[in-house]
C-alpha cells in the first residue's frame, strides 16, 4: 500500500515524522538515534528531506578564489533505502526542483525505482543563498507542478529524450506542500490555493502542510481547499518550539505567525528549557485537537526536536 493509499484509508490518526540526512561527512547514527526513540509510536511513514547544491567560492591562494558546488546534506536516496531496510517503515524521500536539472531528477527516479521506493514528496525547494528570487537550475524546473508532470510521464514510460518504455509496474505516487498561512511568494491565499490545485490536478495524491501553531489556520485552509475542489488528504505538519531564538527565526524563515497566547508565553520564557516545556505543552494541545478532528496523520518536523516529539507522542498516541 502506498502512503497515498494509506492516508485515504479509514484509520485512527497516524504518526509520521520528517528527518534530515546527516551533514556531509557525518554518520547516519544520529538519524538512527532520533528514530530509535520514536519507532515505538509506529510511524506510518518517514520523510527524508533533500537539499540543493550550493555554489561556494574557496580561496586557493591569496586573492584567488575557485568556484565549486557542494551539497551540505547529500544522500537522500541512500538514507531512504537504509531506513526502509532497518525499520521496515515506508520512506518518503523529497524530490525538489531547486538545484537539480530534469536529467538529474530522471536519474534519481530510476535509482528509486530500482530500490522499490516509490513514495515521494514533490517540492520546488528554496532559493539559492543570496538570491532574492527563485532561479531554476540549468535544464531544471521553475515550479513543482512541472516536476509533478515529469514524474507522471516517467510513470507512463515517457523519458526526457522522448523514448518510450513499458510503464512502471509499481508507479510513483507523491504528495506536495501546502501553506495554511500562504506561501511567501504568493500574492494572496486564493492564488496560492489555485497553484496547489494545479499540483493536485498534475497527479499529487495528498498535501502536507508547512508547520503552523494555530490550528484554526489549518482548519480554515482545509475548508478553502475543499471549496476550490481539492479533495485529497491534507496532512497537518507541526513542530514543537525548542529554543528562545525561534521567537524571531520561525516567523522570519517560514513566514508564519505565532498566536498571541503562545507568543505571550514564549516572551516569558527565560531559557531554552522553559521554551521546550512550553513547546511540549502547546504541541500536546495542538495534536489532541487535530486527532479529535480525525486528521489522517499528524506529521512532525523533527529537527532538534526529537525529545519534545517523543513527549508529545506519549501524551497523544
Amino acid at each position: 500500500m502506498s502512503v497515498a493509499d494509506f492516508l485515504r484509508a479509514d484509520h485512527d490518526t497516524a504518526f509520521s515524522i520528517e528527518v534530515l540526512p546527516p551533514v556531509r561527512g557525518k554518520s547516519i547514527e544520529q538519524v538512527f538515534k532520533t528514530l530509535d526513540r520514536l519507532v515505538e509510536f509506529n510511524p506510518a511513514y518517514i520523510n527524508i528531506t533533500t537539499h540543493r547544491t550550493e555554489v561556494i567560492y574557496r580561496e586557493i591562494s591569496q586573492g584567488v578564489f575557485q568556484r565549486t558546488t557542494e551539497r551540505m546534506r547529500p544522500g537522500t536516496v541512500a538514507i531512504a533505502a537504509a531506513l526502509k531496510g532497518r525499520y521496515g517503515i515506508p520512506t518518503v524521500p523529497h524530490m525538489i526542483c531547486s538545484g537539480f536539472s530534469r536529467s538529474e531528477l530522471e536519474n534519481e527516479l530510476i535509482d528509486l525505482s530500482y530500490l522499490d521506493i516509490t513514495d515521494l514528496l514533490v517540492l520546488r525547494g528554496d532559493r539559492a543563498k543570496g538570491e532574492n528570487r527563485f532561479v531554476a537550475a540549468e535544464g531544471g524546473h521553475t515550479h513543482a507542478v512541472e516536476l509533478c508532470q515529469q514524474i507522471e510521464d516517467f510513470n507512463r514510460g515517457v523519458m526526457l529524450d522522448g523514448s518510450l518504455h513499458e510503464p512502471l509496474a509499481t508507479q510513483f505516487t507523491f504528495g506536495v506542500a501546502g501553506y495554511p498561512e500562504k506561501h511567501e511568494e504568493a500574492m494572496n491565499i486564493d492564488l496560492d490555493i489555485e497553484y496547489l490545485k494545479a499540483k493536485v490536478d498534475a497527479g499529487a495524491k495528498y498535501v502536507v502542510t508547512q508547520m503552523f501553531f494555530d490550528n484554526s489556520r489549518y482548519f480554515s485552509f482545509v475548508e478553502r481547499c475543499r471549496a476550490a475542489g481539492i479533495d485529497v488528504p491534507i496532512i497537518p505538519g507541526i513542530k514543537p518550539l525548542t529554543s528562545l531564538t525561534q521567537q524571531a527565526l520561525l516567523p522570519k524563515t517560514f513566514h508564519i505567525d505565532l498566536p498571541k497566547e503562545l507568543a505571550d508565553e514564549l516572551r516569558r520564557c527565560k531559557d531554552n528549557d522553559s521554551v521546550k516545556a512550553l513547546g511540549v505543552e502547546w504541541g500536546i494541545a495542538q495534536a489532541k485537537e487535530l486527532k479529535a478532528a480525525r486528521v489522517p496523520s499528524i506529521h512532525f518536523y523533527s529537527m532538534n526536536a526529537s525529545a519534545s516529539i517523543e513527549a508529545i507522542a506519549k501524551a497523544v498516541y
